[in-house]
């Protein structure tokens, strides 16, 4: 069981369409509270637009000591020196991004709902799982629904970080944090936060942490 606190982990919109106004909100979230990483998830834009993503919004992640991670791309990881990566079921498969990565990086999966596809990413030398989607989402369209059971369930048995995903917000979250999430996934629920990011990092902390000093 990982008796760590609860950490946040951002995840970029899967559209950036003024990068120095988002480099500055990014600035500011950051600047507002704890975050352990930042993953870098842009849909539909070429390769050089993730690569000149990564060259603005990496050094600030960084200055903040906030780990950076590629959506998918193995490749684009390796070139640029990220932290790590991110890889979906359909994605290279897990053994050979640790191949082409290194020992080094950082590699999280997504198991979706699913134990056996968590088990299989764990004994493979995942540095993470991902389950979700916990509530509904704008920002993708869920292939599954999980419950917190699968939160408790890995926690209460395997050392691995799971990552919970899927509609977080200040106002839900507590749930996850009490069944064992080591991180929250958040994307909308920042970058779409009706008082702006800084306001919603910092409200996302404050309730995992009225968590985990609860008696």
């Amino acid at each position: 069981m990982n008796t760590q606190p609860c950490r946040l982990y951002l995840i970029t919109p899967p559209r950036i369409d003024d990068l120095p106004a988002f480099a500055h909100q990014l600035e500011e979230a950051l600047s507002a509270g704890d975050v352990a990483a930042l993953q870098i998830r842009l849909k539909d834009i070429s390769d050089d637009n993730i690569c000149a993503a990564y060259a603005t919004l990496a050094p600030i992640a960084h200055a903040h000591d906030v780990a950076v991670l590629i959506n998918d791309r193995v490749d684009l990881a390796q070139k640029l020196g990220a932290d790590g990566v991110h890889l979906g079921q359909d994605d290279m498969p897990l053994r050979d991004a640790r191949k082409q990565l290194g020992e080094n990086a950082m590699i999280g999966i997504t198991a979706h709902n699913s134990r056996h596809d968590a088990m299989i990413a764990g004994e493979g030398g995942a540095d993470y799982v991902a389950f979700g989607a916990f509530f509904e989402t704008a920002t993708k369209t869920p292939k599954t629904q999980a419950t917190t059971d699968i939160l408790s369930w890995w926690s209460e048995l395997f050392e691995i970080p799971c990552v919970a995903i899927g509609g977080i917000t200040a106002d839900n979250c507590k749930p996850l944090v009490l069944a064992g999430a080591d991180f929250l996934a958040v994307c909308g629920g920042i970058w779409k936060a009706p008082d702006g990011p800084a306001k919603a990092i910092k409200a996302l902390n404050s309730a995992i942490a009225s968590v985990s000093s609860a008696p």
